[in-house]
């Protein structure tokens, strides 16, 4: 047509380049898929974790006028976790015997050693959506063995302790073995505390424990 301007075709998008474009999309958004797809937990899977906890007491006692109690503390943990299914799970949590100070009324009057292994049955959450995140669930029991207990002369504990625990916490899945972890503990330790043989009360120290580290699926 006379004096009409002729538009390049480079000014439009060819359709070989569009496809070219969304077949590039499809492959990279596979191999993102791919990774968490399979870092999925099945039946017979083992996760172990290493984990930094911080330790907060609840210090709280039946003694009146004593305020017994043990202080914070920075610990490592190590935990072993096995799949029974893709949502249920077993996990032991164990660290070496922790030293702590014993203090009444704010004061160190002494010192102990505690090693508190755990075993909680777990739920984990596969149907939520969450891609990379896997949060938990769990409830189990702990034991507490007291040892190189250094109290005032007379003062003596029991050395033994068994309680409850509840857990929840999740999972970051980074490939098909490595995770970020962030888990947080109540656990219930107690323990009697007497004086010429004769109880004085209990001291319940049940602690608060918020733990952050790595895992690796086997």
């Amino acid at each position: 047509m006379p004096g009409a301007k002729k538009v390049p075709e480079t000014e439009f998008p060819q359709e070989p380049a569009m496809n070219k474009t969304c077949l590039a999309l499809a492959a990279v958004a596979a191999l993102v898929a791919t990774p968490l797809a399979s870092a999925q937990n099945a039946a017979g899977d083992l996760v172990m974790r290493a984990r930094v906890v911080h330790l907060d007491p609840a210090n709280k006692d039946s003694i009146p006028g004593l305020d017994v109690g043990i202080n914070s503390k920075v610990l490592p943990e190590v935990d072993f976790t096995y799949f029974i299914s893709p949502n249920l799970a077993a996990e032991l949590i164990l660290t070496y015997p922790q030293k702590q100070d014993v203090k009444a009324g704010g004061t160190k009057v002494g010192t102990l050693k505690h090693l508190p292994p755990t075993l909680t049955l777990q739920y984990h959450f596969t149907d939520l959506g969450l891609g990379a995140i896997k949060p938990y669930v769990g409830a189990g029991l702990n034991y507490t063995r007291f040892s190189n207990v250094d109290l005032p002369a007379g003062l003596s504990i029991d050395k033994n302790s068994f309680g409850g625990a509840l857990q929840i916490g999740t999972d970051f899945a980074i490939d098909k073995n490595w995770s970020v972890n962030l888990d947080v503990k109540k656990v219930w330790i107690r323990t009697d505390l007497s004086a010429a043989g004769t109880t004085l009360g209990k001291i319940k120290v049940d602690p608060v424990l918020v733990g952050v580290g790595v895992g690796y699926k086997f």
